[in-house]
């Protein structure tokens, strides 16, 4: 690691805000307008009952416990990494396969998204920690724009136990396996819930989502819950 890299490293936890200040910014930084062509007028997929995390209150993201091993004992947890920037994120069971642009506050204290115009571009929010490191790692990509889907497009469609993978600047990929997948109110977004760190590796992805009006946009956000399975 480089002097400018280490004091970049150095300052990170300085920078970071609170999630629930993200929480509310970072919706803002994802509201888009909808294609108004007739071609996607269903709208992205949203997530399934069955795709939902199991819990039985909505205050709090539950410990879910690692996949048995095959001998029936508890799969150790994939250990933590050092900090690296991501590069490029995939996630197969849906087709997504984009590179990642870091983001992180505008002047007016909302969050940068990926420009719109690019649909196939992903945003990892730099205030965060980097994904495969201890705490949640968070990505996010835009749902559609003018001239239709975008990146996260189908975000919705995906189950427990898809994967997403993310490549890193430092040559490593961190496999996260999905545990959940939900649509929250953009009015009752629980930050705490979404950011919160478990301390483990975690990863959110989100989109837009919900209902939508030309007035207002998506009224949500989908967001993937993920920790991580594997880093090669």
């Amino acid at each position: 690691m480089s002097a400018s890299e280490l004091a970049e490293w150095e300052e990170r936890p300085r920078r970071r805000a609170p999630w629930g200040v993200i929480a509310l910014v970072l919706l803002t930084g994802l509201a888009l307008i909808r294609n108004g062509s007739g071609e996607f007028d269903v709208g992205p997929p949203q997530p399934a009952a069955a795709a939902a995390l199991d819990t039985g209150t909505a205050a709090t993201v539950p410990d879910v416990p690692a996949a048995p091993a095959a001998s029936g004992s508890a799969a150790p947890a994939a250990p933590s990494l050092a900090f690296s920037a991501p590069s490029r994120v995939r996630i197969p069971a849906i087709r997504v396969d984009a590179p990642v642009t870091s983001v992180g506050l505008n002047t007016d204290g909302s969050v940068g998204a990926p420009p719109p115009e690019d649909t196939n571009l992903a945003g990892w929010f730099s205030g965060a920690v980097s994904p495969g490191e201890r705490g949640t790692a968070v990505i996010v990509g835009h749902v559609d724009n003018q001239r239709g889907p975008a990146v996260f497009y189908g975000l919705g469609a995906l189950k427990k136990g898809d994967q997403v993978e993310v490549d890193r600047e430092d040559g490593r990929t961190a496999v996260f396996e999905i545990y959940g997948v939900e649509v929250f109110a953009k009015s009752t977004f629980p930050g705490d819930r979404v950011y919160g760190s478990k301390g483990t590796p975690e990863l959110r992805v989100i989109t837009c989502g919900g209902g939508f009006t030309k007035q207002n946009g998506y009224d949500g956000n989908v967001v993937v819950f993920a920790r991580l399975a594997t880093a090669g």
